[in-house]
């Protein structure tokens, strides 16, 4: 028979010990409408843990990451979450990129829903406790076609929200009319008339020479941010926008490492740095992100239109950073209409996610300190089995391929 080394080398195990062994029993995915990943993650002794993957779009190469991660993580000792993030991370991330590090944010945040559950205490008291009583939210007007947002905007204030995000604009080409800017002023000057903050969403929709332009057309009307003015690897061009605008720029949804963060942390070219928990490899990544951009005087906003977990995640975060500046919840958001299922379906409790004068309550539950409804998951996994979600493919009159 085998040594507990020589079984653990066999498998990849490393023979790192615990003061109390409990090893990972089983790995679950569920593939649950509006187009969320959930992943369920079961120890020996019965400890439940959930997480999610999301990726929008490509959940079958997240669900492929998972077939790897059980024939390699089961059998490790869940409290070892540092241990077991390391080894995907440096063995498999290189090869994998955001589908990986998006399977491993869901295996990672399940780890911490259990560590947590195990020691009867909240994540964030694990992450060097709370900085903050409440955590500042805002949700979505204005969807991929933005119109009507000033209705919009005072259904959210009703719903308690103080500040709200919209898309900037829809597809533009890579030179376009100033006067298909213009209509972008006239809806946040409507948003702001009602006295709410408002962060403008560019998408990567814009190119350089657009995203100047309106960047200097709404200067007088103070967006709380901008967001994403320009795609991912254009640091120097980023750069040189943020010298032309007072504007804030946020930016990192794209990003999902400490290693594609720094550039623009070292360029000085983003005030805030916006993370998606379930891109970004789950929590253990996501705190080091933050900690990361408070050493540059950069606040951290998650960036987190998903489900319930990811959100419940991302308030850990929030809760123990003392750079945070607002998190996003996808509440009544564009993607999740239409359809049976929102960001309060699948959890019991829904008054722990309460919004409050722009507020939600520090989540004071062990664990992520939400309660999954397991029966609703599997029923909902079930029904939608054989659909994914895809994001539309947006082309201009030319016919060609336009950032969505």
């Amino acid at each position: 028979m085998p040594s507990p080394l020589e079984t653990d080398e066999r498998k990849g195990l490393p023979a790192i010990s615990v003061a109390t062994s409990d090893r990972i029993k089983s790995i679950e995915t569920f593939r649950v409408p509006p187009r969320w990943l959930f992943v369920k993650v079961e120890t020996e002794k019965g400890i439940i843990g959930w997480g999610e993957a999301t990726l929008e779009g490509h959940s079958e190469a997240v669900e492929g990451a998972f077939e790897d991660f059980r024939e390699r993580f089961i059998g490790w000792e869940a409290a070892n979450i540092e241990d077991i993030y390391q080894s995907a991370y440096r063995h498999r991330f290189y090869r994998g990129g955001e589908v990986l590090m998006s399977a491993l944010a869901g295996l990672d945040i399940a780890l911490w829903d259990i560590k947590g559950k195990t020691l009867g205490v909240p994540v964030w008291q694990l992450l060097g406790g709370k900085v903050r009583d409440r955590v500042a939210v805002y949700g979505w007007i204005g969807g991929d076609r933005p119109s009507d947002v000033l209705r919009q905007a005072k259904d959210r204030k009703d719903q308690g929200f103080t500040a709200v995000k919209m898309n900037a604009v829809e597809s533009l080409g890579w030179l376009a009319s100033p006067d298909d800017l213009k209509a972008t002023v006239e809806r946040i000057k409507d948003v702001r008339s009602i006295g709410i903050d408002v962060g403008l969403d560019f998408h990567g929709r814009l190119h350089k020479t657009m995203a100047k332009q309106l960047a200097r057309m709404l200067e007088p009307y103070q967006p709380l941010f901008i967001e994403e003015p320009l795609l991912p690897g254009h640091v120097d061009e980023l750069s040189k926008l943020y010298q032309q605008t007072t504007i804030p720029i946020a930016l990192g949804e794209r990003l999902y490492t400490r290693q594609m963060v720094r550039p623009y942390l070292e360029s000085g070219c983003i005030d805030v740095i916006q993370p998606d928990i379930s891109h970004s490899g789950g929590i253990s990544e996501t705190k080091r992100i933050a900690t990361l951009a408070e050493t540059y005087d950069v606040g951290v906003a998650p960036h987190c239109p998903l489900g319930p977990i990811a959100f419940a995640a991302s308030l850990q975060i929030a809760i123990s950073s003392p750079n945070f500046v607002i998190c996003e919840m996808s509440w009544k958001m564009h993607y999740n209409l239409g359809g049976d299922y929102d960001l309060f379906s699948y959890i019991k409790d829904d008054e722990v996610f309460k919004v409050t004068n722009g507020f939600v309550e520090a989540l004071s539950g062990p664990g992520l300190g939400i309660e999954i409804n397991e029966d609703l998951v599997r029923k909902a996994a079930a029904e939608a089995k054989g659909f994914s979600w895809r994001n539309p493919v947006w082309r201009g009159p030319d016919g060609g391929i336009r950032e969505w």
